[in-house]
């Protein structure tokens, strides 16, 4: 079974980052995975997503165009891929940010707090790790524990210090999950 995402916002919130580490959550715990980026024009602050395929096989192709879930970050991500979302699929979107209740009654919406969550645990930049907990706990794709083995695999030596805030950042995402 392929699990096709799309992860979205603007630039600087970590949606590429979100979906490197399923990827290499994936391959540690022996699936196949597929990340491909793409960023608006303008990098930081402008739009940008990536997709990610895990695969227990083959993957055919990288490129994701009924994707099963979706993280939305942003109004704007929100907009542009909720029409693409495959029927029976789930839509995490940040309503910390996104002013608007999407209507779509054949997939999965599920509202999170993102940046509220995040203040509250004492840093801002962990809003993209809340929005994950909320999709592994949903999908099931891979495990959180493998994502934190691999966000401490690329954090570098001087960031080391922000592995508990992630881990508790995915907790309180997973606990969203219904």
């Amino acid at each position: 079974m392929a699990h096709e995402m799309i992860f979205a916002g603007f630039g600087g919130q970590g949606v590429m980052l979100i979906g490197q580490l399923v990827a290499y959550a994936a391959m540690a715990e022996g699936k196949q995975a597929s990340w491909v980026q793409s960023y608006g024009p303008e990098m930081r602050g402008g739009t940008a997503n990536c997709t990610v395929v895990v695969s227990d096989g083959r993957i055919g192709s990288p490129v994701v165009s009924e994707p099963g879930a979706v993280i939305a970050m942003n109004r704007p991500s929100l907009e542009k891929f909720l029409p693409m979302l495959q029927p029976g699929g789930v839509m995490i979107y940040n309503s910390s940010l996104i002013d608007i209740k999407p209507d779509r009654g054949d997939v999965k919406l599920i509202a999170v707090p993102a940046n509220e969550i995040a203040n509250e645990l004492g840093e801002t930049r962990v809003a993209n790790m809340v929005a994950l907990g909320v999709l592994l706990a949903e999908t099931k794709v891979v495990s959180a524990d493998e994502v934190l083995k691999a966000l401490a695999k690329s954090l570098p030596k001087h960031r080391q210090e922000l592995l508990p805030v992630n881990q508790a950042a995915l907790a309180r995402g997973a606990a969203l999950a219904n």
